[in-house]
């Protein structure tokens, strides 16, 4: 009660007039990834792996996000299943994505893996508004989860979105098997950073069969609002997003969530390529809370 009470009063000192952004979350590349993440289905280690797809082409990325902009989208976030993003044509097209995203008046936000400091700043001249690029978890527990990407590299990755201007969109996972200090460690290294991420999304793990962590018991929902209103005390100017394991909390659980600061949620009807509720539900939801959306931006 507490811990929710102070989040609550924190959130609507940085968040007057409680608005909550929709985002939008399409899977450009799917499939083929070359890290080992225990908890991806789209990784050729795992027996899950979906399998490589053909990439999406520029025309209907940008068919799907004038759908989710109809559909009351504010903010259109693009995933690649690469570990590190490929220059040539399929770069080029990504930066054509974002600069037409920008163009419908839409957010864009692009995760992608690793990047160089020339490809951050294209990205950055394109318009792109975040680049996500999660901890996961914590340091210590971070071995147990993945083997072929560092702690580091994520770090670093961080650091040269950062440096091209582009804003940071970053969290993690609960219910990777991982203890409550684990949790607290994440927190304590998404709110060192400086300045803290504009995004922070908080997921709960959606266990895919054919993945190592396909029996892991699912999380208490409960302890995602707690992840929720720490992080929002810990960084109350940061979008506190509302991500994967939505499913698997009943409405009143979401609703705790809002009341516990999350002002963004993924709105749609997949989260890459495990389920998400559906548009109608989310719309429910909302009105259920009583709270506002932001407005879509004419373009």
């Amino acid at each position: 009660m507490d811990l929710l009470f102070e989040a609550q009063q924190v959130h609507r000192a940085a968040n007057p007039g409680y608005h909550v952004q929709l985002a939008s979350l399409l899977s450009v590349k799917t499939g083929g990834c070359e890290e080992d993440c225990s908890y991806c289905p789209q990784s050729m280690h795992h027996s899950a792996d979906v399998g490589a797809r053909p990439t999406l082409a520029v025309e209907p990325v940008l068919e799907r996000a004038q759908a989710a902009k109809d559909a009351g989208a504010h903010r259109f976030c693009m995933g690649w299943a690469w570990r590190d993003i490929r220059d040539g044509a399929p770069f080029e097209a990504m930066l054509a994505m974002v600069r037409g995203v920008r163009e419908l008046g839409l957010e864009a936000c692009v995760t992608a893996g690793m990047l160089t400091d020339t490809q951050a700043a294209r990205l950055a001249e394109a318009g792109l508004t975040a680049y996500n690029h999660n901890l996961d978890t914590s340091p210590e527990h971070y071995g147990q989860i993945i083997s072929t990407r560092s702690y580091q590299e994520r770090l670093e990755t961080l650091g040269r979105v950062r440096a091209a201007g582009i804003d940071l969109c970053c969290g993690g996972i609960i219910g990777l098997g991982e203890s409550v200090r684990d949790r607290a460690g994440l927190l304590q290294v998404l709110s060192n950073l400086d300045p803290h991420p504009e995004s922070v999304p908080i997921n709960g793990l959606v266990a895919v069969e054919g993945t190592p962590l396909e029996d892991q018991a699912s999380f208490d929902p409960l302890d995602l609002v707690r992840m929720v209103a720490t992080a929002r005390i810990l960084m109350p100017f940061s979008r506190v997003r509302l991500s994967a394991g939505r499913e698997q909390m009943n409405r009143e659980a979401q609703l705790l969530c809002l009341l516990a600061g999350a002002d963004s949620i993924f709105y749609g009807d997949t989260l890459l390529t495990t389920s998400n509720p559906a548009v109608e539900a989310d719309r429910e939801l909302l009105a259920a809370a009583g709270v506002k959306t932001l407005e879509v931006p004419p373009g």
